[in-house]
């Protein structure tokens, strides 16, 4: 039990650098997550637009996005937006680029899949709700934000929160480009090098944790909006 008991102690001496990953973690997933459904929403819209070209536009992106692997995105992102930071503001990126980059790419790579929820939720809103808005009076933008998105958002809520669910275990992807995650953070320090098996298992159980954790949650949130 010699090795359990350094593992221990060597998780003690890390707990600092391992909180900081975590922090990193969840915040390149809280960000991405948002932008990523204000995005999708948009490019939902956009796709349920009676206008064409913007109904082309949308669809292409939406293809694009869920044609290519996301670690390519990432890797795309790493070197695109420090390029066009400095062409559009003539200064230099002082920031982290990779964590700038991975919130870019997951954001951009995510509204692709967050925008097929969002429409499928708008799908599912009975029309006649829609021309009951119009003989009121209402405009497009007041019965989708008043009368629509309230109740699609209702019904894709569990849907949401699984794609970031998703979009959480996709994140130990940001190894690629050097952002020192919560799975990164460690062994690439150096404290946990002599048991890095033993420390890949403990990022799993942590993952796998924090992941069934948040199942949970979603499944009951998805029986209490459950009509």
């Amino acid at each position: 039990m010699d090795w359990l008991t350094a593992f221990i102690q060597d998780l003690q001496l890390s707990a600092p650098a391992l909180w900081h990953g975590l922090s990193i973690t969840l915040k390149v997933v809280c960000i991405a997550t948002v932008g990523g459904i204000f995005i999708g929403t948009l490019l939902a819209l956009m796709r349920l637009s009676s206008i064409r070209i913007l109904n082309l536009i949308a669809q292409a992106y939406v293809n694009l996005f869920r044609s290519i692997p996301l670690l390519l995105v990432l890797m795309w992102f790493y070197f695109a937006v420090p390029f066009f930071y400095t062409a559009i503001t003539g200064n230099y990126l002082t920031i982290d680029t990779a964590l700038v980059s991975s919130i870019v790419a997951f954001m951009l790579f995510e509204a692709a899949y967050f925008s097929e929820i969002v429409r499928a939720g708008i799908q599912s809103i009975p029309k006649g709700q829609n021309a009951a808005a119009y003989a009121l009076g209402m405009s497009y933008g007041q019965s989708m934000r008043l009368i629509i998105l309230p109740q699609a958002f209702r019904k894709m809520t569990p849907l949401l929160l699984q794609q970031t669910i998703i979009l959480f275990q996709d994140s130990t992807m940001v190894y690629a480009i050097g952002l020192l995650d919560f799975f990164r953070t460690n062994y690439v320090r150096g404290d946990l090098m002599s048991l890095l098996t033993q420390y890949i298992l403990f990022a799993g159980l942590v993952y796998f944790s924090i992941s069934a954790l948040a199942t949970f949650i979603v499944k009951r949130i998805q029986r209490r909006l459950k009509v």
